[in-house]
């Protein structure tokens, strides 16, 4: 993944969740009434984010946490609950005002706008990453573990979308709308083929995919895996 790449790809995401998406978004992530479809996509999230929480320990008192991609901060909440010191970034702006404003006082995390890769962040004994990394192909995805990983204790808890016939007809469909339209192209991925994406990468030699598990829920369809050191 050359840097130019990832640049052109993150900009694109901040443009959409920034302008087209922004009511949309916000609508599915509160609980406000939604119509059938959206409603298959929330119980999906919702389902996907208790899953990831389930894959860290109990008690995170202590545990320094990165929220990569935190949207509208749903995630980072229930960890800074848990007690974790929790840093949630996101590169729309737009979302994570919404985030600010959604977080009850008595829950402190570190709400950022920017880069999730920025070395500035500092070092996590977590870093988890809901649906941040489905609108990049499996070479660009192990570039972003081994870089998130190199500052991480214990492991990258990370979501895909996975290769099924559904989400390859979704994706010919969203081309059929016009290009101001159209959400970011997902880059779905087997599992096989990111495991060896990531054994092709030298940062990742210390990494294994110790659990993966997938949430279908209607038109909702994603992969959670969680990268661990061997």
């Amino acid at each position: 993944m050359s840097n130019a790449t990832y640049l052109d790809r993150r900009e694109e995401l901040r443009t959409y969740f920034d302008r087209t998406a922004v009511e949309a978004w916000r609508r599915l992530t509160s609980n406000e009434p939604v119509g059938r479809i959206r409603a298959t996509v929330r119980a999906g999230r919702n389902e996907m984010r208790d899953t990831l929480i389930s894959w860290l320990p109990a008690d995170l008192r202590g545990a320094r946490i990165l929220d990569a991609g935190c949207g509208s901060g749903a995630l980072a909440l229930e960890l800074a609950a848990r007690g974790a010191e929790v840093v949630a970034i996101d590169i729309s702006p737009t979302l994570v005002n919404l985030a600010r404003e959604r977080a009850p006082q008595k829950l402190l995390v570190d709400w950022r706008v920017g880069d999730m890769l920025d070395p500035a962040l500092g070092a996590f004994d977590y870093v988890v990453a809901m649906d941040s990394f489905i609108y990049y192909h499996g070479a660009d995805i192990a570039r972003i573990v081994a870089e998130l990983g190199a500052r991480t204790a214990n492991s990258v808890l990370f979501t895909v979308a996975p290769r099924t016939t559904l989400l390859t007809l979704m994706h010919a469909v969203g081309r059929l709308f016009p290009r101001g339209d159209r959400a970011p192209a997902i880059a779905p991925i087997s599992e096989r083929g990111l495991a060896q994406a990531m054994r092709n990468h030298q940062g990742l030699a210390a990494w294994r995919i110790a659990r993966s598990h997938r949430v279908a829920s209607g038109f909702y369809i994603s992969q959670a895996m969680e990268a661990q050191r061997s």
